[in-house]
């Protein structure tokens, strides 16, 4: 079945402008942010007339500095009449022309992210630090009101020493359990914790930083995130001073701007080459457990195994909920001492004293009953826009009947679907 599409012209020149911006400039931004299967291309002449007589031409012997311009747009006939209208408002200098087209074959290439972008693009500017001798609270409290997981420490000429995350809070500062938990365990809990944590420095307990200039390109960060197992890096000037912090969700925030909507691309017939699905990443070995399993027995497996969450479903492996660790902190809203302390030790239910009966409840009551999926079908694309928009870290994976078929996290999005990504682009050009 062919595909309807059309093309638009607009003939203009070198000076034509939209809102203090060259007009084609902004043409193409704006096909750009409409993500729709389109192409559009800026072609400069070599010489030309216009109405009132004025000649346009390259001739050393006719100086001439308003060369004409072509634009031309090709796309599905389906949304010619909106983007005209939008277009006509854009420009005031030019003729604008819409004939339909007979597209022959249309084949395109998913890239994750745009080959142009720099890392001073897309970082996030003027961060949260610690220098070196910032005691371990204050980290902390930085870290609680900050939506990153790690915080750079800088010495004393605003050059990055290190990095704090929250495991090195925990496993080198002696922090008993993750910040989210600490701020639903209670004040008094939270506030025995950060006195603990006062008596150690920045400097005791940093990683070494790993940092990227801000005029590298995005794809190099993620190169280098990738080869060190990192989740965020420190950026520098010349000058080797911290400017910013690129997060992989700085750069999930980057493909979820520039990618189209892939399954309306494959809707439209349009063959999409290195296009990953959910189902090609995704972690199978996930826990699960039954609604009617004691909530005793999902603490033991939550401890045991050193994990934040486990799948619930039924008999037939429907996927019905899932359960984090804070979820079951705010189960037990009313006996948080007792839960806190299990967290806290991290050892079997078995061989702990509990301050509240267990038995009393089942996973079914105490899990999350309408977390966010996402179908096994769906592109790797619309996964990375699911946990950009939601801010979550893993999404539970289902198929078509609603059976539970793994999770997906941030780290195996990126690292499967760009490695993918830059090994199609690899062999593409071979």
């Amino acid at each position: 079945m062919p595909l309807k599409y059309s093309t638009i012209e607009i003939f203009t020149s070198e000076e034509a402008s939209f809102k203090e911006t060259l007009l084609y400039q902004a043409v193409v931004n704006y096909i750009r942010e409409l993500k729709i299967a389109a192409r559009c291309i800026v072609t400069r002449c070599i010489g030309g007339c216009y109405e009132d007589g004025e000649i346009a031409s390259q001739s050393i012997l006719i100086a001439s500095f308003n060369m004409p311009i072509i634009i031309k747009i090709i796309l599905p006939s389906a949304e010619v009449d909106l983007i005209v209208s939008r277009l006509e408002n854009m420009v005031s200098e030019g003729i604008v022309t819409v004939q339909k087209t007979y597209i022959q074959s249309y084949k395109t290439r998913n890239r994750l992210i745009p080959r142009h972008l720099k890392v001073k693009d897309m970082m996030t500017g003027n961060p949260g630090y610690a220098s070196l001798n910032t005691p371990l609270d204050k980290v902390a409290h930085l870290l609680l009101s900050s939506t990153y997981t790690g915080v750079p420490v800088i010495d004393k000429n605003q050059y990055p020493a290190g990095v704090i995350s929250q495991g090195d809070l925990i496993y080198k500062g002696g922090m008993p359990a993750r910040l989210g938990l600490l701020a639903e365990s209670g004040s008094s809990n939270l506030k025995a914790v950060l006195k603990s944590l006062s008596t150690k420095k920045a400097r005791d307990i940093m990683s070494p930083a790993i940092c990227i200039r801000e005029n590298k390109l995005l794809t190099q960060a993620v190169d280098l995130m990738l080869e060190k197992g990192l989740k965020r890096l420190p950026v520098i000037n010349e000058d080797r001073k911290l400017v910013g912090i690129l997060s992989r969700m700085d750069i999930f925030s980057t493909i979820t701007h520039h990618t189209p909507d892939w399954n309306t691309f494959r809707q439209q017939n349009i063959p999409v080459g290195n296009l990953k699905l959910v189902s090609d990443i995704m972690h199978r070995d996930v826990h699960t457990v039954f609604p009617d399993t004691p909530v005793s027995q999902v603490l033991d497996i939550i401890g045991s195994n050193d994990i934040q969450r486990l799948a619930v479903v039924d008999k037939d492996n429907v996927f019905l909920g899932n359960i984090s660790d804070r979820n079951m902190l705010m189960a037990f809203s009313n006996q948080k001492e007792g839960i806190w302390d299990f967290f806290v030790s991290k050892l079997s239910i078995k061989n702990e004293k509990a301050s509240f009966d267990l038995c009393s409840k089942t996973a079914g009551e105490v899990m999350k009953t309408d977390p966010i999926t996402i179908l096994e079908t769906d592109t790797i694309d619309n996964a990375i826009r699911l946990i950009t928009e939601k801010m979550i870290k893993r999404l539970p994976v289902i198929d078509s009947h609603g059976k539970f078929k793994g999770l997906i996290s941030r780290e195996s999005l990126l690292r499967t679907g760009y490695l993918n990504s830059q090994q199609s682009k690899k062999s593409s050009e071979r």
